[in-house]
């Protein structure tokens, strides 16, 4: 192996210990402690505790209101400290822990910080995505080429002539500057130096993966970066290897987890024990034949937390049946919408996308009414971003435009309800994608591009095929509604962190749009017949979109026939009902009417720091048939994704939800444990004093590394008061625990997520008298109720569907 390739291969290892992060404007939710996974929980805690610094642990005062608020039960909590070797005296413990907890954080010497200042300077400007009005010369050249030729001019560098005698080559750079330490000291060097910047290097590791059409066009890599990075430190005399360090393990010497993690898991297995009782009664009063009378309507939800509050209104208005199917729809594609400037991945991050689907216009004669309209509205948005970006213009422009501009701002600010009001008639008034569009799903084998255009017949039957198969779905109503989701918000950098993660911060309509156009065709409904899925001829799919700040459902009609037009005009009036209740449940109003329009004034005001509250609760993932939860006030705290064992004799159907949906929720979950623990460290502060960067990123302050994960508005009802309870993960399944073993056995990546307590597991087991049983460990189970635990012996081999 040449020095090159060792020095680069020992630089990706390096940068495994920091967390990948998305552009702001596509912002993904994701563990910032991903590289640490392949450890147990408490001990990544403490390894990125001393290379990044920040708190992975809730602070005692948190855990102490949580105690007095009952959210953790004294007995439970008892037991685990008990078992742990700790005094069971709840008060001294809290007293306890309050001591150990050090607010003290790592820092960072004076010419470290300088490094920090000017590398982060040339990045910003390297890597910005649009915003920057006079951008960097020579990016096309590359991050470490573009840097040599243009820093040599940056008054902050001591001796800026320097740059001139680096190596063509950034890897010989490297090697020169290390060339003085053993090779097996490099790692703990280049992880050092990767983790001083931990946003901007997450950035561009996600950069370099994705390898976007920004990527191509002003490539930055690893090598590069830390290049430059070791330049700048040589420049500044600036500390080059990590300092030898001293473990402070407030367990003490012993090998007990600390005392954080045992209450932390106390806490998470008493809001379990209530999860786990409701679904373990529910699976009791399951009949074998669950064959009921036809819905008036089937919608499918994204698994989403924020799902759950409207399905319940939903299924409490009608004879509907509602539900949770990942939100892309099962469609992993590449969108680009009608005169969209740029495409999005709509899909996961831990999947590639693998189509390219565009909007055509369907008629003329709407594309040109479409694009009359489409120009106002443009110029007007121009006109906003020009305002926003430049003082100079602002007051130019009010005062060519008067006292009518002048009466708009006024209104912005002190109406917002009304502002939600006009817009929404403009809206009305100008026509949507989907008005005169339909999604290009044929497969075009001419077209050009890195991805196929379209979907092979083949292609798309899997697609109707699967979706089917993972929801366990016996019976077809006359109409069925896949609903993405989306979020409204004015005057907010992480306005994508409330659409869809599902669809990489993305709307999830186009994707629920494919998928409806697929199951509309007739050639589709033919093969799926040849594998034993019955589509009624008088079924017809919808797509759809959930406004998840004003629990609004748009319904795309342009697939309804007349047939179909009373039952679903009683659908839309239906789902505006739905609507009033939940809004009223979540802005906690009386009055229906009333919660709308507050609803709506969150959504239009641009003061608002907390339009909606996304994901923030989080704690619970419910994999089984809807019957389990529907009865059931979940709180807006699971996710649920719709699946049924009998119908799935292979466990497939299982593999996927658990290897794909699971994996992607405990990203988000641990997203949002992190960033409520500590938002220093793994959030981004006040959006009050956000400073957006690039489109890509934002500081606190006027430089520095960009933020990494949620603001505090999305977490916190009070500075220290923390709305979003940071809980790990608990997975509830519903299905044969022998059938999770095999699974587990054959997916070493997601056992290994269980074994280390990332995230926490209990099945259900409707073959065992529906009884519960949590994972330990190396694919053991504890039962949580008497009887024996269950080996294959014991097991019942599923029941088929129709036996």
């Amino acid at each position: 192996m040449s020095t090159e390739s060792a020095i680069e291969d020992c630089i990706d290892s390096a940068a495994d210990s920091v967390g990948s992060v998305w552009p702001l404007h596509s912002f993904v939710t994701a563990n910032p402690l991903a590289g640490f996974e392949d450890r147990p929980f408490h001990e990544a805690v403490a390894d990125a505790e001393d290379l990044l610094g920040g708190d992975g642990y809730p602070s005692a005062d948190v855990f102490r209101r949580a105690s007095e608020a009952d959210k953790i039960d004294a007995e439970i909590l008892r037991s685990e400290l008990t078992a742990h070797g700790y005094d069971d005296d709840i008060e001294a413990s809290l007293d306890r822990m309050a001591q150990m907890q050090s607010t003290d954080r790592t820092e960072t010497t004076p010419t470290t910080e300088q490094v920090d200042a000017v590398l982060s300077k040339w990045l910003a400007a390297f890597l910005d995505q649009g915003q920057a009005k006079w951008p960097m010369p020579n990016r096309e050249d590359g991050f470490y080429e573009a840097f040599r030729s243009v820093a040599r001019h940056d008054g902050a560098l001591p001796d800026s002539d320097a740059l001139a005698d680096l190596s063509d080559d950034p890897a010989d750079a490297i090697r020169e500057r290390v060339a003085e330490y053993p090779a097996d000291h490099w790692a703990d060097i280049f992880e050092f130096q990767l983790a001083a910047l931990p946003g901007w290097t997450g950035l561009l590791k996600q950069r370099v993966a994705d390898n976007d059409a920004w990527q191509s066009a002003y490539p930055i890599t690893l090598t590069g970066y830390l290049a430059v990075r070791l330049a700048l430190v040589e420049q500044f005399d600036a500390a080059l290897s990590p300092t030898e360090t001293t473990d402070d393990d407030s367990s003490g010497d012993d090998d007990r987890p600390p005392l954080p993690e045992v209450w932390l898991t106390a806490w998470e297995r008493s809001y379990r024990a209530e999860l786990t009782n409701e679904v373990a009664a529910a699976s009791a009063s399951l009949s074998e034949d669950r064959t009921e009378k036809r819905p008036d309507a089937q919608l499918v939800f994204c698994i989403d937390t924020r799902s759950e509050v409207i399905r319940r209104h939903i299924e409490a208005v009608g004879g509907y049946e509602t539900h949770g199917y990942a939100g892309f729809f099962g469609v992993p594609m590449r969108h680009t919408g009608y005169d969209a400037e740029v495409s999005v991945d709509a899909c996961p991050p831990i999947l590639d996308a693998q189509h390219h689907v565009t909007d055509r216009p369907a008629d003329a004669t709407d594309r040109a009414e479409f694009d009359r309209w489409q120009s106002v509205l443009t110029s007007g948005k121009r006109a906003i971003k020009r305002l926003r970006s430049n003082v100079a213009t602002a007051f130019s422009f009010v005062e060519s435009t008067g006292a009518g501009y002048g009466a708009a701002l006024a209104a912005r600010t002190l109406s917002p309800a009304r502002v939600h009001n006009v817009l929404d008639t403009a809206e009305q008034r100008t026509p949507d994608d989907h008005e005169f569009c339909e999604p290009a799903i044929d497969h075009d084998p001419d077209a050009d591009g890195d991805l196929p255009a379209g979907l092979t017949l083949d292609e798309r039957v899997e697609y109707a095929a699967t979706a089917f198969e993972l929801m366990g779905w016996e019976q077809f109503a006359r109409i069925v509604v896949f609903a993405g989701h989306a979020s409204e918000t004015a005057n907010n950098p992480f306005d994508s962190s409330l659409d869809c993660g599902a669809c990489a911060g993305n709307p999830g309509g186009p994707n629920a749009r494919v998928l409806a156009s697929i199951c509309n065709d007739d050639a589709v409904r033919e093969r799926l017949r040849e594998r034993g899925i019955e589509i009624p001829d008088d079924t017809v799919f919808v797509a759809g979109e959930h406004n998840t700040t004003t629990d609004e459902i748009e319904l795309y009609d342009s697939a309804v026939p007349e047939t179909h037009h009373e039952e679903f005009d009683q659908l839309r009036d239906d789902l505006e009902t739905a609507r009033a209740s939940a809004a009223a449940e979540r802005v906690g109003e009386d009055a229906e009417e009333s919660a709308v329009r507050e609803t709506e004034r969150r959504a239009a005001d641009w003061a608002e720091t907390r339009p909606e509250w996304g994901l923030a609760g989080n704690a619970g993932f419910v994999i089984g048939p809807r019957e389990l939860t529907d009865g059931l006030d979940l709180d807006g705290r699971s996710f649920l994704h719709s699946y049924d064992w009998r119908t799935d004799s292979e466990g497939n159907a299982l593999e996927a939800i658990v290897t794909g949906p699971m994996v992607v929720t405990q990203w988000i979950n641990t997203q949002y444990y992190f960033a409520t623990v500590d938002n220093a460290t793994f959030g981004s502060g006040s959006k009050i004093t956000h400073n957006p960067v690039g489109n890509v990123g934002v500081y606190q302050g006027n430089g520095g590394d960009i933020m990494t994960g949620l603001p505090l508005q999305s977490l916190m009802s009070a500075d220290d008061e923390p709305y979003h309870q940071p809980l790990r993960l608990s997975t509830v399944i519903h299905a044969p625990v022998e059938r999770v073993t095999e699974l587990l056995a054959d997916n070493e990546a997601v056992a290994e997520l269980l074994d280390n307590d990332w995230l926490s597991l209990t099945v259900v087991d409707p073959t065992q008298d529906h009884r519960a049983f949590h994972y330990d460990e190396d694919l053991e189970w504890t039962p949580l109720s008497d009887g024996p635990v269950p080996t294959p012996a014991d097991t019942a081999e599923p029941v088929a569907a129709d036996d």
